[in-house]
């Protein structure tokens, strides 16, 4: 039964990340429906027959998972005595009804709507269900262990609490919440993975209508996270003008600077081996300006990563204005960051210090990154519209001189060329 169940987790987790895929070939409100049906039509044509095998996989899946279902399960515990209550009551209806006891809504409870919550657990299912503790598996419905996964990610609760509310023993409310984090993390991590070119193309083509900044592929911020015991969690993520996450690292100590973190990552590594980032360059006011990330003044300036310019006594008036438009909109743009930091401290999980060792709060963090795009995609802006402020941004330009030798005439040329591209922008 462990091998059916775990060839099901493969063969829906294959099934899943095909049709994310879809959702970025065609990005429209829905996979049927495109602004050119007949290019539309054209592109899909050629995968059909793979689509069919993936699909006719995940009836297989659902096949092999509902034929290892021959265990009783665990109920939720009756949440009325009344006779009328006797009757068969679907597990999604009863998650809900005991999340929200003494809860305001259904969105307070579990973070998104009812069917957003059936939709996720239609697509996690078999994962959720293939990696028991072999002597002493749980019994218990995908939807209880997702409502349970989910209700400690949104609301923070303790586990002896969770366990309360679901009918379930601690121990049992732990593996659910941390097992949610490990599938999410382990078979859905592409949901933030770094874009490639041609998604990339759009992401800066929605910078160049908003800034007029050319070639601008995202927004990059480092935030810090609690955990019990004062040690503190360091995340770096990059963000589109809509706050979604296009890459996030976490995993690193905060006593680290921001650049620090940044010089440690693969996403760094791959932009410096020209992995990323290494489309054409387009060219401003005579100057060749590569792909290129904005972000804060705790930041280095290089040649694929323009921060604010820091005083300069000397410049005349018309620089000085160019440089100030600059900051400005280089501030504006990052409030996108910010947005994404805000939404993600507004997971109960995250709001508090985090009562988990180092590698699990790792965890926490990536299933709610993950979960903060999965909202935008299916319900909109949220919480992230409702948040404005700032980032963890506590440089002060010094890296800028700090590094001026490595990277100085390239770097400072395209920003000041871009610098000049903004103020026309402004005046048009």
């Amino acid at each position: 039964m462990e091998s059916t169940k775990k060839l099901a987790a493969l063969l829906c987790s294959l099934t899943s990340q095909l049709l994310a895929l879809l959702l970025l070939l065609f990005p429209s409100s829905s996979p049927h429906e495109s602004a050119n049906p007949s290019a539309a039509s054209a592109a899909a044509s050629s995968f059909l027959p793979l689509i069919h095998h993936f699909l006719s996989s995940q009836e297989i899946a659902a096949f092999l998972t509902a034929s290892s279902r021959k265990r009783k399960r665990t109920q939720l515990p009756d949440i009325d005595s009344h006779p009328a209550r006797d009757r068969r009551v679907s597990e999604l209806d009863r998650v809900a009804a005991v999340g929200t006891r003494g809860v305001d809504s259904f969105r307070s409870a579990f973070k998104m709507s009812s069917s957003t919550f059936e939709w996720l657990c239609g697509l996690l299912e078999p994962l959720l269900e293939c990696r028991d503790p072999i002597d002493s598996p749980l019994n218990l419905s995908p939807e209880l262990r997702l409502g349970i996964g989910m209700f400690r990610l949104a609301t923070g609760s303790g586990y002896a609490e969770i366990a309360n509310r679901f009918g379930v023993t601690e121990s049992a409310a732990r593996f659910c919440s941390k097992q949610l984090s490990r599938v999410l993390c382990t078979n859905f991590r592409f949901w933030v993975g770094f874009p490639p070119p041609e998604e990339l193309n759009s992401v800066s083509k929605d910078f160049l209508s908003l800034t007029g900044l050319p070639n601008c592929c995202g927004v990059i911020a480092c935030t810090r996270f609690t955990l019990v015991g004062h040690e503190t969690l360091a995340v770096q993520l990059v963000v589109d003008s809509n706050s979604r996450i296009l890459s996030i690292v976490a995993g690193f100590r905060g006593d680290k600077s921001d650049s620090q973190i940044l010089k440690s990552t693969t996403l760094y590594k791959d932009i410096e081996e020209r992995k990323a980032l290494n489309s054409s360059p387009v060219i401003v006011e005579g100057v060749a300006v590569n792909q290129y990330l904005v972000g804060g003044r705790g930041y280095p300036l290089l040649p694929w990563l323009f921060v604010p310019f820091g005083d300069d006594e000397d410049e005349s008036f018309e620089s000085r204005r160019e440089k100030e438009m600059f900051n400005a909109t280089v501030d504006w743009m990052r409030v996108s960051a910010a947005r994404a930091i805000g939404s993600l401290r507004k997971w109960g999980v995250l709001s508090m210090p985090i009562g988990e060792d180092f590698k699990t709060a790792v965890g926490f963090v990536g299933a709610c990154s993950i979960l903060h795009n999965v909202l935008l995609m299916r319900e909109g802006g949220g919480d992230v519209d409702d948040f404005i402020g700032g980032d963890d941004d506590n440089g002060n330009g010094h890296l800028i001189e700090e590094h001026w030798d490595l990277f100085g005439k390239q770097a400072a040329d395209a920003r000041l060329a871009l610098a000049k591209r903004v103020a026309q922008f402004k005046k048009s």
